[in-house]
Formats: structure tokens, C-alpha cells, sequence
């Protein structure tokens, strides 16, 4: 006999999908218009949609797939990806336009708007997995809008008033995301409630291979992810910015198997690591690849976000649950957060080493420290408050028991009750 469940959110998440669709379209409608000053030859517009499509790519088929390794929440973790990363997209389109709207009364769209509008809600994907398996589509919905918005927001502060180059504001998405879901499932965590769920966050057979299916999708395409913004006429730049990433994740693959292994009691694999930290080179040098100019760097680079990545999948994240019962399901701290950091480390060292006088390095040392300090707060100031509202009755969070179990909100006809 199926389990019994409580009533559906039919009455919740409709109305509020079909709210915020029609909201989108009206804005667009009046709003929004295709860029009618682009002049873009064949070869070029192939190339930018080229890019487009990886990025769209890692959006939907790698963090979705990468989110199904939960043995019963394979379907939840893939399609709740695809619906919030839709809503997110248009959301961002919008917040990303808002100063041309001011300025010409329209917001342009064309293919490098959709592009940031992509990067800006893959923050919000990253701290989904924060909380992958302990909330429902409405709060998930929710969640990716109050990020998209605080993101956009932290950029723009960080371009007005330290004049932060637009890639580096992007390029802050993984430590946002991280510190943001951090943060959220901090907030949400409720007592004893993540220690029944250990039979369910077990890793099962097709899951998992699923869930390999979105690494593999990450890792081809983080070339494309680290460059697509990288304005270079002249093509100097985006070539030495591909060429770092594929060598920092081909590294951090190796180094991400070798911990694991090294780790683990028995010497064997582990699906999570290998999955995984073998994307923190790939984080790590997203954050400083203007200033990699050497392949002995960016390798390096992705040698150490593997290790310390791998370390804190095997260590942080259960010392983070016992200390602070912070229970994040995906390890983004891990995976997004501590590889953020170490790619802002590698950044300022790089810099200061190549900048000539000490008050350059000064200078600049203080506006990197102040450009971090920025997004810290306002990445935990934001999961805060999201977090305070779900607490609301309104979002219905699902009870315990329903936790990381995909029939509390899918359809499963061979699991129906006969009347």
C-alpha cells in the first residue's frame, strides 16, 4: 500500500506559478524588447549561440542531473532544477535590464543578456543542493527569486562603489551560492530531523549513474562557463582562459580520485567525491583566470581546490552538522564555497604579485578584501531573511517523514491506492 501523505500543494504552487508566469509575460510585454542595434554576421552569431548552449547546458542537464544522486529523489532533484532554473532565467533577465530600463525605458534582450541571466540563477541552483531533499517546490521557487535578487543586487554594489569589473561580480556566483544556502539550511534545520533521513540520502544505482551523467555534462562545459563573458575582440584573452580551466579540472579530476581514495577506510572510491570535487579546479580558477598566465598555475590551482574540497566532503560536512546542526545535503560549502575562496586567494596573491609598488599592492589588497567581505554579508544577510520567511506556515514545509522521498509530490501509478 502507498504511504498516506498530506494534501497536495495544489492550492499553493499553482496559483503561485501561474501568478508570477503571467506577472513575467506582462512585464516582458511592455518592457522588454529583442536588441535592434545588434549586427551579427552567421559565423559570429554561431559562435555566441555555441556558447549559450554550454552554458545552458551546465544550467539544466549538469546541476539537474548532478541533483538526482538521492536514492528516492531522483525525479525531484532533476525536475525541480529545470522549474526553477526557467522562472529564475526571466526573473534575472529582468533585474539584469532594470538600469537600461531606466536609462532608455526598454530592457534589451540578446544573447549575452540570456547568458548572465543563466550564470546569475546557477547561484541559485547551487545553494538549491544546500537544501536538496528537505523543501518543497514553493520554497524552492521562492528561494531562486530572493537569491537571483540579492545576487544582482550585490553585483551592482560591487560594481558602484569599488568598480569591480563586471566578469569578477559574475564570477562570485559559487561563494554566494555557497554562503547563501549555507545560511538557509542553518535557518531551517529543525531538531533531530536530518538523523532519520540517513537510509534515504544514500546514493542508489541508477541515481547515481544519473547523477555521473550531470558531472560529465559540468566538466565538458566549464570551459565555456569560465570564458563566455570574456569580451576579447582579438581573441588573446578567452583562448588562455579555456586552456586554465580545462587544466585546473583535468587536475582537480586526478587529485579528487587520489583523495578519495586516500580518505576512505577502505582505499576504495567515493561516487561523491569523484562526482564532485573533481569540479572544484574548474570553481577555483573561474575566480582568478584574468590574471593565470602560466599552465603551471592553473594547474596548481586545481590541485589544491581538490584536496581541500575532497577534505571537506569527507570531514567539514558532518562536523558542520554535529557543531551547528547545518546539514547541507550537497556539500556546496565544499564543493562551491571553499573553492570560491581558495580562486579569491589565488586571485589576490596573483595580483599583488604582478602589480609594481606597495601602495598598488595595498590599495589593491584592501579592494579585494572589501569585495569579498561584501558578498560574504550580503549572501548570509540574504539567506538569512529568505530563510526566515519559509519558516511561514503559507510555504507548507513537508514534515520529516516526507523528506528526500519523491512520492510526496510525484506521481507514481503503480503506487496508487485501489478504492
Amino acid at each position: 500500500m502507498a504511504p498516506h501523505y498530506a494534501p497536495s500543494l495544489r492550492s499553493r504552487l499553482a496559483p503561485l506559478l501561474l501568478l508570477l508566469q503571467t506577472g513575467f509575460i506582462v512585464i516582458y510585454a511592455l518592457y522588454v524588447e529583442l536588441d535592434p542595434h545588434i549586427r551579427t554576421d552567421e559565423a559570429t552569431f554561431k559562435h555566441l549561440y555555441s556558447e549559450f548552449q554550454d552554458v545552458n547546458a551546465i544550467a539544466i542537464l549538469g546541476f539537474g542531473f548532478l541533483g538526482s544522486f538521492l536514492v528516492r529523489y531522483g525525479f525531484s532533484g532533476s525536475g525541480f532544477n529545470l522549474l526553477v532554473a526557467a522562472m529564475a532565467t526571466q526573473w534575472s533577465v529582468i533585474l539584469n535590464g532594470f538600469e537600461t530600463w531606466i536609462d532608455r525605458g526598454k530592457i534589451r534582450l540578446d544573447l549575452r543578456s540570456l547568458v548572465v541571466a543563466e550564470m546569475c540563477t546557477a547561484s541559485a541552483l547551487i545553494s538549491m543542493g544546500a537544501v536538496l531533499g528537505k523543501t518543497n517546490p514553493a520554497q524552492l521557487l521562492l528561494i531562486a527569486l530572493l537569491e537571483v535578487t540579492g545576487f544582482v543586487l550585490n553585483g551592482w554594489l560591487l560594481r558602484m562603489f569599488l568598480k569591480v569589473p563586471f566578469l569578477s561580480c559574475i564570477m562570485h556566483l559559487h561563494t554566494f551560492g555557497a554562503f547563501f544556502g549555507l545560511m538557509l539550511t542553518w535557518v531551517l534545520s529543525r531538531e533531530g530531523s536530518d538523523n532519520r533521513h540517513l537510509e534515504k540520502e544514500k546514493t542508489g544505482g541508477k541515481t547515481g549513474l544519473f547523477s555521473w551523467l550531470g558531472n560529465a555534462f559540468l566538466w565538458m562545459f566549464w570551459p565555456s562557463f569560465n570564458s563566455v563573458l570574456i569580451d576579447d575582440p582579438y581573441l588573446r584573452r578567452k583562448p588562455g582562459a579555456i586552456y586554465s580551466t580545462y587544466l585546473a579540472l583535468a587536475v582537480s579530476a586526478v587529485t579528487a580520485a587520489a583523495m578519495s581514495a586516500l580518505t576512505s577506510p577502505g582505499g576504495k572510491f567515493n561516487t561523491n567525491h569523484m562526482q564532485r570535487c573533481s569540479l572544484a579546479g574548474g570553481v577555483a580558477i573561474g575566480l582568478c583566470v584574468s590574471v593565470v598566465h602560466a599552465p603551471w598555475v592553473a594547474m596548481t590551482i586545481g590541485l589544491a581546490a581538490a584536496v581541500i574540497s575532497t577534505l571537506g566532503f569527507r570531514y567539514l560536512k558532518l562536523h558542520m552538522q554535529d557543531a551547528f546542526d547545518c546539514h547541507d545535503t550537497c556539500a556546496v560549502l565544499s564543493v562551491h564555497g571553499l573553492p570560491g575562496l581558495l580562486g579569491w586567494l589565488a586571485h589576490l596573491l596573483l595580483q599583488m604579485t604582478q602589480s609594481q609598488g606597495l601602495t598598488m599592492i595595498i590599495r589593491f589588497a584592501v579592494f579585494h578584501i572589501a569585495t569579498l567581505l561584501i558578498t560574504l554579508s550580503l549572501s548570509m544577510a540574504m539567506g538569512l531573511i529568505t530563510g526566515l520567511l519559509l519558516r511561514w506556515a503559507f510555504c507548507r514545509p513537508p514534515q520529516d517523514r516526507k523528506c528526500f522521498d519523491d512520492q510526496a509530490f510525484w506521481e507514481f501509478p503503480h503506487l496508487a491506492e485501489r478504492k
